[in-house]
């Protein structure tokens, strides 16, 4: 059975929604038998959430170019980061989610984290409109971006200065893999470091893949070196 968390829920947002559905659909996994569940409303957060990241970067960072605008935005999108925003206001406990992902951590799952905050600002969007859910963007994500006044740096240069920190020879990308027709390819790309072992990732053209493959190794090695 589904619980209404709408209240809870409208004292985060500081919004009471006209419709009563929206709330519930936006806290409950597809693992709850018998309910809608958040999954569209997640598709349309997260192009709500990327229009207003987008949107405080533009008019933060005036003197940036595109490339530091796109890393920045990458940062602040990224799964860890939205799940960030989603366990400090408490919409873990708020979840709607079956006994099996219940014991499976699902209150604290990054993953799910994430999806359900996006699924939230979709709702809120629908309900209230793009200001009321961009005041909310800009009231969770301001302190992330004054967290850092430099531009994250791409995937590829931090592997880079990791592996030249420690005195190991420059990553190399290999592409392993190569699906599709001409028009729409699909690459995987594996990259290697001295001593590490190898990640791969796939991409539609290979500086893509490359970014992920380095973005993958570059977050185990900092995460098990504890940097």
């Amino acid at each position: 059975m589904v619980h209404d968390h709408t209240k809870a829920l409208e004292r985060i947002l500081d919004h009471r929604f006209t419709d009563p559905l929206l709330p519930i659909r936006a806290l409950t996994h597809r693992s709850v038998e018998g309910a809608p569940s958040y999954e569209r409303l997640e598709f349309l957060g997260d192009r709500v959430l990327g229009l207003a990241v987008a949107e405080m970067l533009y008019t933060q960072f005036p003197d940036e170019d595109e490339g530091a605008l796109a890393r920045r935005h990458a940062h602040l999108v990224r799964q860890d980061t939205v799940a960030r925003v989603a366990l400090s206001v408490g919409l873990g406990t708020l979840m709607e989610l079956s006994k099996g992902e219940e014991d499976l951590g699902g209150q604290s799952n990054p993953s799910l984290l994430c999806d359900v905050c996006e699924s939230v600002l979709g709702a809120l969007y629908l309900d209230a409109g793009h200001v009321k859910a961009q005041a909310f963007v800009r009231t969770h994500w301001a302190a992330l971006i004054d967290e850092d006044p430099n531009p994250p740096k791409d995937a590829k240069t931090g592997l880079q200065e990791w592996a030249q920190g420690r005195g190991l020879p420059l990553p190399t990308y290999a592409v392993t893999d190569r699906e599709g027709p001409a028009h729409k390819p699909l690459f995987t790309v594996t990259v290697t470091v001295k001593g590490e072992k190898p990640e791969a990732a796939c991409g539609a053209s290979k500086r893509v893949a490359e970014q992920a493959a380095a973005e993958k190794l570059l977050a185990r090695v900092l995460g098990t070196s504890g940097i």
